[in-house]
């Protein structure tokens, strides 16, 4: 079976990695010239560690992650106002969990490709045909192929998606926030395994140090507008200065430093919700299909699940394409909104309208240091009600 899989992100070379194990031929393409880096720090664990794990990427993933051991709420002048220990996010997970950036994660799932791939980089496709032979895929600048099966794993704003099921309005949830990612060399300013969150009503800042002298900012904010985001590296900064121009703490710092960085990730937080992630032989996977947003903390996870079991029940359906798509879908779609109804509902409170809503955040994250309310509400937050199916591995 040949499979067109669009994007080389964490879900495309996940599904690619399986489908190779099972025998068949998978094909990525990826619109940017190169593997993509930078991004935000994302919290692995959960059903996406076990495929890690089955991988062979655990020790990987851990020496390339960060042993997070606090995280920290701050006023206006550093002291801390609130935080947690996350020894109980450890209890609760047993260990399997890792913070990493999400580059990294990408790009050590892409490496154990080994090179048994075919990656087509700096294209995208341009219309897919459908016809009793298969599907039919022109691409902007590769000639034109015929697949068995074509497989969006291109984000929110999915180009497979609206070729085959619409245009991304029709489907985008926005959750009222915008986001912006960037790492700076040298900000003086660091505190080792901690992740440092500063927050005024409406908006938030919050850095990690990394290795090599690098820090990773991630600024979230409320926006009503569900407007798009500027294209340019300089609109970006402009946007991002004139939400966080006037705020408190480093932010003054930290934006006259953002001049030094000609990479920032930036986006709006958004779901996709839809009825159906199949039409004829085109399957979507990961944010392209059911994106919970940043705010649910495991979209990568999640994305590395949803592969797993597409690629599982297409070997399982073996002649019959079809039927495995449907029973991916069948599998996945009821976990994935349940996933999306919880991160609606955190959404709303992410990060508070009021001072006294901050306040009473910072209150309430400090009694996470008694263990057994820090055990039983992690519990209900991490722990995930996904079994992941057991397939032959080829």
């Amino acid at each position: 079976m040949k499979v067109a899989i669009n994007g080389a992100g964490i879900a495309g070379p996940t599904l690619a990695y399986w489908l190779s194990r099972y025998g068949h031929e998978p094909v990525l393409i990826e619109q940017a010239p190169r593997r993509r880096s930078g991004g935000y720090i994302v919290d692995f664990w959960g059903a996406g560690y076990d495929v890690a794990s089955m991988v062979g990427l655990q020790p990987r993933l851990h020496e390339l992650g960060y042993d997070v051991k606090e995280v920290r709420f701050v006023g206006s002048e550093g002291r801390q106002r609130g935080g947690f220990s996350t020894d109980a996010i450890r209890r609760t997970l047993g260990g399997r969990f890792v913070s990493l950036k999400r580059s990294d994660l990408a790009a050590a799932i892409y490496t154990a490709l080994d090179g048994k791939v075919e990656t087509i980089f700096d294209d995208s496709i341009a219309t897919i045909d459908e016809g009793s032979a298969g599907v039919h895929v022109s691409f902007n600048r590769h000639g034109d192929e015929t697949f068995d099966v074509v497989v969006g794993a291109d984000g929110l704003h999915s180009r497979v998606r609206e070729l085959q099921f619409g245009p991304t309005r029709q489907f985008e949830v926005y959750l009222g926030y915008k986001a912006a990612a960037f790492e700076l060399q040298g900000y003086p300013l660091r505190d080792e395994q901690t992740y440092v969150s500063y927050a005024e009503p409406g908006r938030q800042v919050s850095r990690f140090s990394m290795r090599d002298g690098r820090t990773l900012f991630l600024f979230v904010y409320k926006d009503p507008s569900a407007t798009d985001i500027p294209l340019t590296h300089v609109g970006r900064k402009a946007t991002l200065r004139n939400a966080f121009g006037d705020a408190g703490w480093e932010c003054p710092q930290i934006l006259k430093r953002m001049d030094s960085t000609d990479e920032i990730y930036f986006d709006r937080i958004s779901q996709i919700q839809m009825r159906s992630w199949i039409k004829g032989r085109t399957a979507l996977v990961g944010d392209a299909a059911a994106c919970v947003s940043l705010l649910a903390g495991e979209g990568s996870g999640l994305a590395m699940s949803e592969a797993f079991v597409l690629a599982g029940e297409l070997a399982r359906a073996q002649d019959n394409p079809m039927a495995g798509l449907a029973n991916y879908q069948t599998r996945m779609m009821p976990f994935l909104q349940q996933r999306q109804r919880a991160a609606r509902r955190f959404a709303k409170s992410f990060i508070p309208k009021t001072t006294f809503g901050i306040t009473l955040r910072n209150i309430i994250s400090s009694l996470f240091a008694f263990p057994f309310v820090g055990d039983f509400l992690l519990g209900r937050l991490l722990r995930s009600n996904l079994n992941l199916p057991r397939y032959d591995r080829g």
